[in-house]
């Protein structure tokens, strides 16, 4: 038995942490939240994200980080990457022993734009971790919860510490391969997030299956183009980092950015979500990363989905109107 500590108390925590307590693992989770907390340890829940779950008494949590890290193997982070640095800094501190970090989080760091696993390694030193591991593929908190038949990849550069996760979260109804792309899988991660905002939107126009359908794979396409030039392997996108974790991210109700995609496209503006949008949506902020990058360096790839929800979400671009061009585009053969 390990002890993990989780640095989150949010869904994909709760979810990953039911995980790893079926498995015999001693778990502690790190919250600021102290009604989270309470749900967590006194009402064994967590109302604010699973009204219905009943959590098991081995789920505990903590508002100190000193204790939620103390005697722990593993750290897993799972809170919105724009936290990522600054709560590492606090844990850098507190360490006594070299513990496996695995990451959870989908998306760039605010600042950097560095991929998680290189801020992770920016932090830490190699003395004080072992080669970083992250954890994605097509996986809602709501489904794992609820102990749905799930599958997922253990990615790192490292195939012993890969295949260490992937034994410590393997079970009946939560199966891990493993990878060694981690560039391939972190871009795959984050960019089908941009087009889960893409599918929203259409599906809030009134679109149908057969739009998301083309969009689906002309996205799985493009993000295969990026990823291969950023430095990754073409076949992982054939993966359940790739185009496993991109259906389900386009097609589910319980994906944030499909959500943040569906709300601008019922009201066929952008300007009102952008304004007053609360929730953690990674596809908003990592569609400005990749346009960006595109636009400034000369990799010879074109991004059109991600250049057009880029207009829609920056330039205020109308989205039927966006719709519209993607579909005049020059004709071309579909390899190109």
């Amino acid at each position: 038995m390990s002890k993990i500590a989780i640095l989150g108390t949010g869904s994909w925590a709760t979810g990953l942490a039911r995980v790893l307590n079926d498995n015999g693992h001693e778990i502690m989770m790190y919250g600021i939240d102290q009604s989270e907390i309470d749900d967590i340890n006194i009402r064994h829940c967590n109302y604010k994200y699973f009204k219905d779950v009943q959590l098991e008494k081995g789920i505990v949590a903590s508002l100190s980080l000193e204790k939620t890290l103390a005697d722990a193997s593993y750290i897993l982070i799972t809170i919105p990457t724009q936290f990522v640095k600054d709560t590492l800094l606090k844990v850098k501190s507190l360490l006594k022993e070299k513990v496996t970090v695995i990451n959870a989080a989908k998306g760039f760091d605010m600042n950097t734009n560095m991929r998680m696993s290189e801020t992770i390694r920016d932090v830490f030193t190699d003395s004080e971790i072992n080669p970083v591991v992250s954890l994605i593929g097509p996986s809602h908190a709501e489904e794992v919860v609820e102990r749905i038949l799930t599958a997922v990849c253990s990615v790192s550069l490292d195939e012993k510490t890969a295949q260490d996760v992937q034994k410590l979260f393997s079970n009946q109804y939560f199966r891990v391969y493993t990878s060694n792309d981690e560039i391939g899988a972190e871009y795959g991660a984050a960019y089908k997030n941009v087009i889960a905002v893409a599918s929203g939107i259409i599906a809030g126009l009134g679109y149908g299956d057969n739009t998301r359908a083309a969009l689906i794979t002309r996205g799985l396409y493009e993000m295969s183009l990026y990823g291969v030039v950023k430095g990754g392997q073409r076949e992982t996108y054939f993966g359940l980092t790739g185009i496993g974790d991109l259906i389900v991210t386009c097609s589910s109700v319980h994906s944030r950015n499909y959500q943040a995609g569906l709300e601008i496209g019922e009201s066929n503006r952008a300007i009102d979500f952008m304004a007053h949008n609360t929730k953690t949506c990674e596809g908003v902020r990592t569609c400005k990363v990749i346009h960006d990058d595109v636009s400034q360096n000369n990799y010879g790839i074109e991004t059109p989905i991600v250049d057009a929800v880029y207009r829609v979400l920056y330039e205020n671009a109308d989205p039927k109107a966006t719709v519209a061009e993607l579909m005049a585009r020059d004709l071309k053969s579909e390899q190109l």
